[in-house]
């Protein structure tokens, strides 16, 4: 495990015989997302393309939810820094490109809250696994911030543009069962069946046709690439623009005070 040393911040079980590797969130606080854990979650998927020994990776949360999204702390770093500002926005660009880019099948397994950079990689997973009482929340808009990381990428792609329009704007919270019937995932399990069935589906993936998989991955993830990845990278730059205005104070002070935000008294 010599290459993922110099990655501290994340959990990293295996690879096992089959060659699947597990990228465990596991923090404080519903497993957000620190300043130091984010720039290593957008570097993590590079180091899995490279190691031979990995064939799969499965993404999963440990405890009660999978990811709580970025810390407070970064997020009031982002508002006030510039340079942190500059640095994390590469670092969210990176994240989603790289498990793009990332050659060797992703299974994610969310359970409980799925929010921010944890919900990036879990959604662009290839194979998306959630329980039926999962809770998915792009609280972008919630934050005062535009909605990008991944949300222009592949929302509407996988689930069209209505219900995209509709969770995005309004960050209304997604069940496991309705991002299901919306297709904005792979497939919906009972609570206690998380685990088994995502781990079931990384095994077969492992023991495929590696070239033939990972060839199919790259030619479908084409669809992010060439018709998606304009759009993508403008909705990055309207994020990180808005993290400097006044907007995303109140939200994270609604946050902190457990209070709806009042945008209208934003000045």
């Amino acid at each position: 495990m010599s290459r993922y040393e110099r990655l501290p911040s994340l959990r990293i079980d295996g690879p096992d015989d089959d060659g699947v590797i597990e990228l465990v969130l596991d923090a404080p606080n519903l497993n957000a997302v620190s300043e130091a854990a984010h720039a290593e979650l957008a570097e993590v998927w590079r180091e899995f393309d490279a190691d031979p020994d990995v064939a799969v990776v499965l993404l999963r949360g440990e405890g009660k939810g999978f990811s709580a999204g970025g810390s407070f702390d970064l997020v009031e770093k982002l508002s006030t820094d510039f340079e942190a500002r500059t640095r994390t926005m590469r670092e969210a660009r990176d994240l989603v490109y790289n498990v793009i880019d990332c050659s060797k099948p992703i299974v994610s397994a969310i359970h409980g809250p799925a929010v921010g950079a944890g919900l990036v990689a879990g959604m662009l997973a290839d194979v998306s696994v959630v329980t039926r009482s999962a809770k998915i929340i792009d609280g972008h808009t919630r934050l005062g911030v535009a909605a990008g990381d991944h949300a222009a990428i592949c929302w509407p792609l996988l689930c069209g543009m209505a219900k995209a329009k509709y969770y995005l704007m309004t960050c209304r919270p997604l069940s496991g069962e309705e991002a299901e019937r919306i297709g904005l995932v792979s497939l919906c399990v009972e609570d206690g069946d998380l685990l088994s069935s995502a781990r079931e589906v990384a095994h077969e993936l492992a023991r495929g046709a590696p070239s033939a998989i990972r060839w199919t991955k790259q030619s479908l993830n084409n669809w992010y690439r060439q018709v998606a990845g304009a759009i993508f990278d403008n909705s990055l730059a309207l994020e990180f623009y808005g993290f400097g205005g006044p907007e995303v104070r109140e939200g994270l002070a609604s946050h902190r005070e457990r209070r709806a935000p009042d945008f209208g008294k934003v000045t």
